[in-house]
């Protein structure tokens, strides 16, 4: 309740001037930088098309609009490379009855050689006025994630052929995990914070106590401003930061830069901070019907040996509650 409080203070002085958002917004980026200290691993796969479907980050964003959503997503990950990092991904939302409140479903299957997690996970939120025109959304994320390494599998070098700690298979079938998030906006701006997994789960299941980290503590801060170019608002202007602190890593930064045109399509890049430039699409062929695409380009030692980074997306909406729409889907 104090953390809410804070917060609550905090944002109606944000509300003010989008300014002032920006400020914040880098303020709350030196708090997360500071709260990194105390790092491990990085697990969670990093998506290039969040800024289309904000929830697969952050709880608070389920149920925002006036429909039902669903969107998929497939990322493949250093394409050329034997069994590079393949993500896949399934995710629901939808208001309820009560408007303020929304619900919405996460299914994820990550896979990295011969590792796999499915992570399946609930969100829950809840919207508070803060003003008339600016509102604060709360969201709990809960659930579990699957976690499966045949160690017996891999191919060991000669040097490591009897290295005791691959003779069993890792297999856990359930480890439960919960996350928080909080979202703020108004028609031309937002700004979110979340940790979609706060318990940070160890694999020590095997005879020989294979050790590794399943689930890691990942914190997000998030922001964009919306900004017509023209009267007739036939091209928007939408400069995004998302800033991702992961225990064990350094923090990485993604700039974007975007742009809707007609109301129909998304065009945008971005720079991912020690990590890669990266493109992305989306095209709204109807109300209902979304498509897109996002390529990275790699820009470490790794650029050589790989074919780029590629992700593709699917949405449909169904407007089942009937409402009227109350602003533009910028966000």
């Amino acid at each position: 309740m104090v953390l809410l409080i804070i917060l609550r203070s905090l944002v109606i002085v944000v509300t003010r001037k989008i300014g002032i958002v920006i400020k914040k917004i880098a303020v709350l980026g030196v708090f997360v930088l500071l709260i990194a200290v105390d790092c491990r691993a990085q697990q969670d796969p990093i998506l290039t098309s969040y800024m289309y479907n904000s929830q697969v980050i952050n709880p608070a964003y389920a149920g925002i609009w006036e429909k039902i959503g669903f969107t998929a997503l497939v990322r493949k990950q250093w394409a050329g490379i034997n069994r590079s990092p393949l993500t896949e991904s399934f995710s629901f939302h939808s208001p309820l009855r009560n408007e303020a409140a929304g619900i919405g479903l996460n299914i994820m299957n990550d896979k990295f050689g011969l590792e796999n997690r499915l992570s399946i996970l609930g969100d829950y939120s809840y919207e508070v006025y803060l003003s008339r025109r600016t509102r604060l959304r709360m969201g709990i994320k809960f659930g579990f994630v699957n976690y499966k390494n045949p160690l017996t599998e891999y191919e060991l070098y000669p040097d490591n052929k009897y290295d005791h700690a691959f003779d069993e298979d890792v297999d856990l079938k359930f480890l439960p995990n919960f996350g928080v998030g909080f979202f703020m906006y108004h028609e031309y701006f937002y700004a979110g914070l979340s940790i979609p997994k706060i318990v940070e789960n160890d694999l020590k299941e095997n005879f020989h106590n294979y050790s590794t980290s399943a689930e890691v503590r990942t914190v997000y801060l998030n922001g964009g401003v919306v900004l017509p170019v023209d009267p007739l608002n036939y091209i928007v202007f939408k400069p995004t930061l998302l800033i991702r602190a992961t225990w064990g890593t350094p923090l990485q930064a993604d700039i974007a830069a975007n742009f809707m045109i007609r109301e129909r399509l998304w065009l945008g890049a971005m720079f991912r901070t020690g990590a890669a430039l990266c493109f992305t699409g989306n095209w709204i062929f109807s109300n209902n019907l979304r498509v897109g695409f996002a390529m990275d380009v790699t820009m470490n030692e790794i650029y050589p040996y790989q074919n780029g980074t590629f992700e593709f997306t699917i949405g449909y909406d169904i407007d089942f509650f009937g409402r009227s729409y109350l602003r533009a889907r910028y966000f």
